[in-house]
């Protein structure tokens, strides 16, 4: 009974603080969980909504939600957006002076916050934990949980300290949450941080709302100004291999007439911060970036990302291309690819700690980017999720290349590496042995496609040795056609990419049709001018999707205007009329 109440008790405030009618299934089991007292692990796509899963609890339970963060930017924007909400949340961190910070902890030891951000630094900190042992708290959040694992791509040493929280505080309840994490980094997660049987909840990695498209890196600059031609009003990143070519880049997209800046950690953090905040308020629309521009982007109407060179690995491509759309409504992805790009970060990763495995990944990027099979299958089965339809929003769904039947050449490939535990390299070598005939690229391509296919798997946690998945033991067991692209096929279409660029304006089209409406450009235009009055990002007042749904409807009151989604009670009595005098003109 009790946990009926308090879970109505978060629909409740789901409605009235974010203005949303119900929860994804993964938000309601990791919002059960929570507040059953449990720990929790959740794995949510980049705009997924993983916030609410921690959020919510923060506002039913009695209590302080203290939620771990790795970046100054990313709190600050939290924090805007649920004060914007009308909750009382706070950041600490060395962005506040001595008095600011003092100020923050008196009302913390007071019970007036009901969710407080902090570095994992901080945190773990015999001082701060005195604070923290005087206080009711309710649960600790872990967000971005991957930064604790060195398997994954963005670790961070502080957050190995967090395991502490479990022996300092045994009865307040853990939610660790992230975006990308594959099956290495995920154990590694639950076994640093301690979390007692916890509920484990793996969304689907799916972003539908995301095209995605692989170019051939020639002409990219020219190729970047023909795919701007028709966003002048939409923002996007670029992400650059070095920082020299996010400079010399954001310069030649400036000589265009563009709203550009470079971004990387060459810069001072004055400068970062700077032009992070006009991205974030929409007065710079691009951002030419290196990997430094990264987890701290909370904003919601990125409408495209664009990776000038090939990203050392799927974690980071997914996790960057999901800075794109996260209000749902339509995005595109955007990859240049050259063999150069692959030859200059194989030579940095030589000789570096865990190269080998760095390299493997590295791998699997290249079979992504030379992938001849619907993409978002490639994506979802990296991370081991059955995925067998065709997207529909992929250049290579939208331009399909034939197939023949590839039966016997996959069997050949299983067999082989069925019988013995095998890295790409010597799997290659042995099947040249069974045949003179063929080359070293024919081999490597087949297994490619047969990796990119789920039917072979790479074991990163074991020394990048190849298996079978449990589908590459059905077509061995049961004898399953296979269809596959042939060698011959793949080189032609290597040799006339128009198709491939022409595949790409379908999508342009279709995105720009979907925010091509007069109505919404008036919304547009009333809340830029309230984020500029109240000094905030535009969309922590309404996001791209919900301006698209009142120029849909065209509520006329305040009962329709709170039935929009992503329309609270607060948002409603900060701006709702102002929008309702737009839509009934």
């Amino acid at each position: 009974m009790m946990k009926s109440m308090k879970f109505d008790k978060a629909k409740k405030a789901l409605k009235k603080y974010f203005g949303y009618d119900k929860f994804y299934t993964t938000q309601e089991k990791a919002i059960k969980a929570v507040l059953a007292g449990k720990d929790a692990f959740v794995l949510m796509p980049t705009g997924g909504g993983k916030s609410i899963c921690y959020q919510i609890p923060a506002l039913v339970l009695k209590g302080t939600t203290i939620v771990v963060s790795p970046l100054i930017a990313l709190m600050k924007d939290q924090v805007d957006g649920l004060k914007a909400n009308g909750i009382e949340a706070e950041f600490l961190n060395s962005s506040l002076d001595i008095n600011q910070q003092n100020e923050i902890l008196e009302r913390l030891l007071k019970g007036e916050i009901s969710i407080l951000y902090v570095s994992a630094e901080r945190l773990v900190s015999s001082q701060f934990f005195k604070v923290l042992k005087q206080i009711k708290l309710n649960l600790f959040a872990i967000d971005e949980a991957h930064c604790i694992s060195s398997w994954g791509h963005d670790f961070r040493p502080d957050y190995t300290k967090l395991s502490e929280l479990r022996m300092q505080f045994p009865d307040v309840p853990i939610i660790a949450l992230t975006a990308t994490a594959d099956t290495v980094t995920r154990n590694d997660i639950l076994s640093q941080l301690e979390l007692d049987n916890p509920e484990e909840l793996v969304d689907s990695f799916d972003r539908p709302n995301i095209s995605l498209t692989v170019l051939p890196g020639q002409k990219r600059a020219q190729q970047i100004k023909s795919f701007l031609s028709d966003k002048l009003h939409q923002s996007g990143i670029v992400y650059c291999l070095t920082r020299k070519q996010t400079e010399k880049l954001a310069k030649n997209l400036q000589q265009q007439g563009l709203s550009a800046a470079s971004y990387h950690a060459g810069m001072s953090k004055k400068d970062r911060s700077r032009i992070q905040r006009s991205f974030v308020r929409d007065k710079t629309q691009v951002i030419c970036a290196t990997i430094a521009f990264g987890m701290g982007i909370d904003k919601s109407n990125v409408r495209w990302i664009i990776h000038y060179n090939v990203p050392k690995n799927i974690e980071g491509y997914y996790q960057e291309i999901g800075r794109a759309g996260r209000d749902s409504a339509p995005a595109e992805a955007l990859l240049f690819y050259t063999y150069a790009d692959i030859r200059m970060i194989e030579q940095f990763f030589i000789d570096k700690s865990q190269g080998n495995l760095q390299l493997a990944k590295l791998k699997r990027i290249k079979d992504y980017a030379e992938g001849v099979i619907c993409r978002r299958q490639i994506l979802l089965r990296y991370f081991d999720e059955p995925y067998d339809k065709e997207c529909g929003n992929c250049d290579i769904c939208r331009n399909p290349y034939k197939t023949l039947d590839g039966t016997k050449i996959t069997r050949e490939v299983l067999r082989a590496v069925k019988k013995s535990t095998f890295i790409t390299e010597d799997l290659v070598s042995h099947l040249l042995t069974l045949s003179s005939k063929v080359s070293f690229a024919y081999w490597y391509f087949y297994l490619a496609q047969l990796k990119n296919l789920g039917l072979i798997k790479v074991n990163f946690d074991n020394n990048q040795h190849l298996s079978l998945t449990k589908k590459g033991e059905e077509i061995l067991l049961k004898n399953k056609k296979v269809r596959l692209v042939t060698l011959d096929t793949f080189v032609d279409r290597q040799q006339d990419f128009s198709k491939v660029s022409k595949s790409s304006k379908k999508t342009k089209k279709e995105a720009k049709n979907y925010f091509k409406n007069s109505l919404f450009e008036k919304l547009r235009e009333l809340r830029a001018q309230l984020a500029k009055e109240n000094s905030c990002p535009a969309y922590i007042i309404f996001n791209d999707k919900t301006l698209l749904e009142m120029s849909n409807e065209k509520p006329k009151n305040k009962e329709e205007m709170l039935d929009i989604s992503g329309v609270g009670e607060t948002k409603w009595e900060r701006y709702g009329q102002e929008f309702l005098e737009v839509i009934s003109d």
